[in-house]
């Protein structure tokens, strides 16, 4: 294996795990209304249980309110009975013949506390998955060394390419982090 593969792969691994941390970073609600807040509800349709997203359009028109406008409007009644019924929401939905309105209700500082938690063992485990493939670069630079595929030179070099781009996505990880917690905090 030569040097720039070792740090190819090592690149790519940690991307991906950057990569996932910003995908966890969406699911976290910060007080506002988005219309993935949603994204676990089924509605019950023509006899079977389908994601709301395929039976409705949903539009979050004002930060405190999301808007669901279904495709056909028969599916109202059914649309609000499964966000009443979905406990973990807490959300009272109101349809009004035509949409249904679902004010999101403002978030509790100790909620808000718990949610900051959940943010800060998201970055956790990503600084994990980067030190985890750091840790597995430099394993192979060592044994490409061992091997005598590479020289004392290109295993520090390695080492230095590795160690800056863990580097360069801890600050962005905890960067991204510092800017979702003071959107969760911020009431």
């Amino acid at each position: 294996m030569d040097s720039n593969q070792i740090v190819t792969t090592a690149k790519s691994k940690i991307d991906a795990a950057k990569n996932h941390f910003i995908e966890e970073l969406k699911k976290l609600r910060t007080g506002r209304a988005h219309p993935s807040m949603l994204d676990g509800v089924t509605v019950q349709v023509y006899g079977t249980m389908m994601p709301i997203n395929q039976v409705a359009n949903i539009t979050a028109p004002e930060a405190q309110m999301l808007q669901i406008t279904p495709f056909d409007p028969n599916n109202l009644a059914h649309i609000s009975d499964a966000i009443r019924n979905n406990q973990s929401l807490n959300m009272n939905p109101m349809d009004d013949g035509r949409v249904v309105r679902v004010p999101i209700p403002s978030l509790t500082t100790e909620r808000r506390q718990q949610i900051v938690k959940q943010l800060n063992e998201k970055v956790e485990e990503s600084l994990i998955s980067c030190r985890n493939a750091r840790h597995e670069a430099l394993n192979e630079a060592k044994e490409a060394k061992s091997a005598k595929q590479i020289g004392q030179d290109d295993a520090d070099r390695i080492e230095k390419q590795i160690d800056d781009l863990m580097t360069k996505n801890k600050l962005e990880i905890e960067g991204l982090a510092a800017s979702k917690e003071k959107d969760i905090m911020t009431v």
